[in-house]
């Protein structure tokens, strides 16, 4: 079996340079591993300019670019086994569809405090909230239409920490007959998350970072005041308690697909810039 590690520092999508960085830098925390070997999608980096809204979607052209990019480094390394590390939601676009060309009786678990469905129609530009609806054959065509493989039904889909939903979400949720629970008083157990698995062969694990509790875990979108996003709230679970998640999923499933989206580290960050700036480091 072939595993390799996709680093995917998508942060147009999500319109924040931070993921970028946050990307590059969780390369290096993850344990390392001589057997599996890193490929890199190609982003060009960040150059404080702002991108254009092309049909609603926010650098749709360049987001579109590492989209292809990232499903033709697979392609031609025919891996059975993706860890990506992302850069913001929408880089698990390109290594799911792939997946799904390889399995058949495949499920997604999507740890998130957010479903990702959003269309442009609902006027929230950024592309990092649209790719699981996308990958449902829901979402923008400019996304959809990229996948190779059948779109995901709706019974294929596990939400594990999701927080309250504004009312488009939930149309296209109950529109699709996605079931799924709102987890503000209690997440899932683990016997429904492994009644779940017991349904499929292999699973897919998406893993926003923002399903943490942003005051208790500060590399996450919602840690940092001066940002509205789309309105949204931040999750609520523990590190203890994504911890017990996802030892579940991988002790009781053959886990094919593995996604962390969304890191954050905005004081490494502002310490990066800092340094940056200091000739002694540059020249």
């Amino acid at each position: 079996m072939k595993t390799i590690r996709l680093l995917y520092p998508d942060y147009l999508s999500g319109g924040l340079e931070t993921y970028y960085f946050g990307a590059n830098l969780l390369a290096h925390i993850l344990p390392e591993n001589e057997n599996q070997e890193l490929l890199k999608v190609e982003i060009p980096a960040p150059d404080g300019r702002e991108r254009e809204v092309t049909d609603g979607i926010y650098a749709k052209d360049e987001v579109i670019a590492g989209i292809c990019r990232a499903a033709e480094i697979l392609e031609e390394a025919r891996p059975d086994k993706v860890i990506t590390i992302g850069g913001n939601c929408i880089v698990s676009l390109a290594p799911f569809d792939y997946l799904h060309g390889i399995y058949d009786r495949l499920g997604i678990i999507w740890i998130d405090a957010h479903p990702d469905v959003t269309t442009v129609k609902d006027h929230y530009p950024n592309a990092h909230a649209m790719v699981l609806g996308s990958l449902m054959g829901g979402g923008d065509p400019a996304f959809s239409d990229l996948m190779e493989n059948r779109k995901f039904r709706a019974d294929e889909i596990l939400y594990v920490g999701l927080q309250g939903l504004h009312d488009y979400q939930e149309k296209f949720l109950k529109e699709r007959s996605v079931n799924y629970t709102v987890q503000t008083d209690r997440f899932l157990s683990n016997d429904e998350i492994r009644a779940f698995m017991s349904r499929f062969d292999h699973i897919l694990v998406h893993l926003d970072i923002d399903v943490l509790d942003p005051g208790l875990f500060h590399s996450t979108y919602f840690a940092n005041p001066e940002l509205v996003g789309d309105g949204s709230g931040g999750g609520r679970m523990t590190m203890e308690q994504l911890s017990a998640v996802l030892s579940c999923i991988t002790e009781n499933s053959d886990v094919v697909g593995f996604t962390i989206a969304e890191y954050l580290p905005f004081d490494e960050y502002k310490l990066h810039k800092m340094f940056r700036d200091i000739k002694l480091f540059t020249e």
